[in-house]
Formats: structure tokens, sequence, C-alpha cells
């Protein structure tokens, strides 16, 4: 499957071409095997690299299995969305024991309301995980994360507006929902750009910053 080689943003899913291709910050740990990572995707990080590299991040199936690493773009042979895992969302339906667990409950619930609020969403995370790959990771006590896309300055007024219309469904949803917007440059979580604070935490390639505009950061 061909990719555009300049797709891959953090949050998309990837798969590589070659394990051996995988080039990680430590020593590779014993449960990154090959035969786990021809099914397991990577998840690409934020993180300032040289053009053609794709900083990535290896996942195990338990919580503590993580690995930072790095792959050339060219190895990488299909790339999976947030937004696309949010549209294929009933892929893990037929199966009771997955559709049943508080994770997936949350995410049958609130994916109407977004589709209605026109919203450019996806899933992330373990869920997004279990979705693309069809391995599930999922736990009783796996949260749902969710990317929002708005790559425009969304007023904090807007956010208040948007956190008021979600946040019955927040609380109402059988499983803890984390949102997190995505400028293109950085994300940070709804909840503290509409709270009180005159700052977010932007999480950008060249580190956190706290900041009082995350669309303008990255001229800085």
């Amino acid at each position: 499957m061909s990719i555009d080689r300049e797709a891959p943003r953090p949050h998309d899913l990837v798969w590589i071409e070659d394990p051996e291709d995988i080039v990680s910050v430590s020593a590779m740990p014993a449960w990154a095997t090959r035969e786990w990572l021809s099914i397991a995707p990577a998840v690409v990080r934020r993180e300032t690299v040289e053009r053609g590299v794709v900083p990535i991040g290896l996942r195990g199936r338990a919580r503590n299995e993580r690995c930072a690493a790095f792959v050339n773009v060219e190895r990488i042979v299909r790339c999976v969305t947030p937004e696309a895992l949010a549209e294929s969302r009933g892929s893990l339906a037929a199966d009771d024991a997955l559709a049943n667990l508080p994770c997936m409950r949350a995410l049958a619930f609130i994916a109407p309301e977004l589709d209605a609020l026109q919203l450019t969403w996806g899933v992330t995370g373990s869920v997004g995980f279990a979705l693309a790959s069809g391995v599930s990771t999922l736990r009783q006590d796996s949260d749902l994360d969710l990317l929002l896309r708005a790559d425009r300055p969304l007023p904090r007024d807007g956010a208040h507006a948007l956190l008021r219309s979600l946040l019955s469904l927040l609380q109402a949803a059988p499983a803890r929902i984390d949102m997190q917007v995505d400028t293109g440059h950085g994300g940070f979580a709804l909840a503290e750009w509409a709270g009180q604070s005159g700052r977010v935490m932007l999480k950008t390639g060249r580190g956190p910053l706290l900041v009082a505009d995350p669309w303008a950061a990255h001229a800085s």
C-alpha cells in the first residue's frame, strides 16, 4: 500500500516494512519481537527530527511495554489516521467482549454526537490501536482517547461553548474520555483550554511549552 511520504503525523499509526528497519532509542525490549511488530502498528510521536525520519512509539500488550524509536519514512508501508479509525469504529462491534468494555461503550455513546457537531475528530490511544490492528490490549479501566483537529484558532469562548455542549456527554460516558486538540503544530487538552487558566500546556516536537496561544506558539 502506497502512502504520501510526507503524511505521517503525530497520533497516526504506521506499519513498518521490516522490523529490522526500526532504530530504538535504547536497547530493543524483549517483548518487541519480530512476530509482534509485524502485526502491531507503531504510533507517530511528537519530536523534531531530520527530514525523512519518523519518530515512533512501539507498544506491547502491557501498559508498561513502551519503547521510543525512529524509522525512515520510506520503510513505512501503511499509515492509518485517527479520523479513519473513527469512521471504522464499528469493526470491533461484532466482538461482544470488546464491545461491552466501558471504553468501547463510551465511543459508541459519544461518536454520533461528535459527528452531529461536524467536528473533525479521531480515535487514538489503546482503543485506536485495537481498531487499527484487531489486537486488543483493552481493559475494564481503559480510557477513551480522542483527537480533535483544529488547524485554525479556536476562540476561548468557542472552546467554552464546545465544552459545555460536550460536558454532559463526557460525564455520562461509561469511561473516562480524554480529548486532545491538535493545532497542526502541537496538541493540548480541550478541558485545559476551556478552563480558567490563561495558559495551556502545548505538546510540541521541541517538548512541552506553557503558552497563552497554542496556535501562535510555533512561530515563536
